[in-house]
């Protein structure tokens, strides 16, 4: 088969895979509230979707710091620079929070936190949780600032 037909049918295998998706994936995405007026949806669903919850949890916030170290340390081991993967993932995590949870945690109270903030504590996180996760990954001099940061910080919660 020659090589234009075989790019045209994965391209073809792949939209109808994502279309698959969307359609699988949309339902959970709409509030609870707007489910409820779509047929064909099941109406068991009482719980809020993901995309309704109040302030983060602090179970929830160390679950996304262990998933911005985890990715750091993918990307970074795939030869990613280290910085930038570190930046990526404290970002997609500072988006996440600033969308699901408006930007609320436990230590800000009622007010939200701005993006620049959550983009801050997502990354610190991230290489946090990396230093413990990789640590050969680490570039040494930020290893060592890291260490340095937590031995003068006793009361810190690692997630």
């Amino acid at each position: 088969m020659p090589a234009h037909r075989c790019l045209l049918r994965t391209s073809r295998v792949i939209a109808w895979m994502l279309s698959l998706i969307l359609c699988v994936l949309s339902p959970l995405a709409m509030p609870a509230a707007a489910r409820a007026d779509v047929p064909g949806t099941l109406q068991a669903q009482a719980a809020p979707s993901v995309f309704e919850q109040g302030p983060a949890s602090s179970e929830q916030l160390a679950l996304y710091a262990r998933i911005a170290s985890v990715n750091t340390c993918i990307a970074s081991a795939a030869g990613e620079d280290f910085e930038q993967a570190a930046g990526v993932a404290g970002e997609t995590i500072a988006q996440l929070i600033l969308a699901v949870h408006q930007g609320l945690i436990p230590t800000s109270g009622s007010t939200p936190l701005t993006l620049e903030d959550l983009r801050k504590g997502s990354i610190n996180a991230a290489v946090i949780g990396a230093t413990e996760i990789c640590p050969k990954q680490v570039p040494a001099e930020l290893r060592d600032k890291v260490k340095q940061a937590l031995a003068s910080q006793p009361s810190i919660t690692r997630g």
